[in-house]
């Protein structure tokens, strides 16, 4: 019976999995939108910045959204952990694919906010049900 549910996804870890990489596939799909919306209009830097922060948040809440909706247990800490780890990940690929560095600071804000978003997204779904 547990082997089913987890080949179902309806453990926790696959729960939070299945989150992790809706909310990658979203990103991935924004981004690729969001490039050829880039190659025919010019926008500022800020734009840029503020598009690209509200992709990640759509992203997380996705992520959330499909982990939670599982599952009874433990919402906040699956939201929290989409958030972490969808963040981390990507942190880790701005590092790894661009020429910028950021301070140790923006890294740490950046990873923080997908961990406070996602738990805030969690509770807020957990509590509609």
């Amino acid at each position: 019976m547990h082997t089913q549910a987890i080949r179902r996804g309806a453990s926790p870890v696959g729960a939070v999995a299945r989150g992790v990489l809706l909310a990658a596939l979203f990103t991935a799909a924004a981004v690729i939108v969001f490039a050829l919306v880039l190659s025919f209009a010019r926008l500022s830097d800020g734009v840029i910045r503020a598009v690209n922060q509200v992709i990640k948040l759509v992203a997380i809440y996705l992520g959330v959204r499909a982990a939670v909706g599982t599952g009874t247990g433990r919402p906040l800490l699956r939201g929290m952990l989409v958030g972490l780890i969808y963040m981390a990940v990507g942190v880790m690929l701005y590092a790894v694919l661009t020429a910028q560095h950021l301070s140790p600071y923006a890294y740490a804000a950046d990873i923080l906010m997908g961990v406070a978003a996602g738990g805030l997204i969690a509770m807020l779904r957990a509590r509609k049900r």
